[in-house]
This record gives C-alpha cells, sequence and structure tokens, in this order.
C-alpha cells in the first residue's frame, strides 16, 4: 500500500474522486505540549480514505491541527462542518470516526 499525506484540505478534497468507497475515516488526536497549565491545547483531526489508482491501494490521509479551551467541544463542531463540507462534495460521504492501517505479515522457512 501506497500512503499520500496531503497537506492541504482541498486538494484531499480534490483526491475523493479516486476513493474505493464512501466512508472517510478520522481521528482525534490530542497534541501534548511541556506544560499543562495552559487553559487551551492543541489537537490534530487526522482523515483518511482509500483509493484505488491502477493495480495499487492508496491511503490518502491530512490532517487538521486546531486549539481548543479545555472546556469545549470544539473538535466535534469540527467534525460536524467537515461532514458538511464532504456532503457538498458528494452526499453519500460519510466521516467515520476510525483508523486504516495495514498489517504485514513475514516469515522466513
Amino acid at each position: 500500500m501506497i500512503v499520500i499525506f496531503v497537506d492541504n484540505i482541498e486538494n484531499f478534497i480534490e483526491f475523493l474522486k479516486k476513493r474505493l468507497m464512501d466512508e472517510i475515516f478520522y481521528e482525534v488526536k490530542e497534541i501534548k505540549n511541556q506544560t499543562d497549565l495552559k487553559s487551551e491545547h492543541d489537537i490534530e483531526i487526522i482523515l483518511h480514505f482509500l483509493a484505488k489508482v491502477d493495480q495499487n491501494t492508496i491511503l490518502y490521509e491530512t490532517k487538521q491541527n486546531i486549539s481548543k479551551s479545555n472546556n469545549t467541544s470544539i473538535d466535534q463542531e469540527v467534525i460536524k462542518s467537515l461532514q458538511g463540507i464532504f456532503h457538498q462534495v458528494d452526499s453519500s460521504l460519510k466521516l467515520v470516526k476510525g483508523k486504516i492501517r495495514e498489517i504485514f505479515l513475514s516469515y522466513s522457512s
């Protein structure tokens, strides 16, 4: 599998035409800083989907960093906003909380 990280969300959306399925997976990660005393902290929302180019399976991935107050759920607001954007691109697209990972197994005899 080939992994392509796309820096720009607009370019990421352009690649959606090549997707294998209607699900776009996302995960939310808190970015740890040295000081936990801040009233705000950063989170990153990672988006990825599978595509097929020729005989190759491609994992397209991007991330968005946002700051949030300790007592807000801005990450859920961002997810709802992203769902709205993807719905405008194609109404069949769905955001699903999860990860795409490939495991390689090898053995020698």
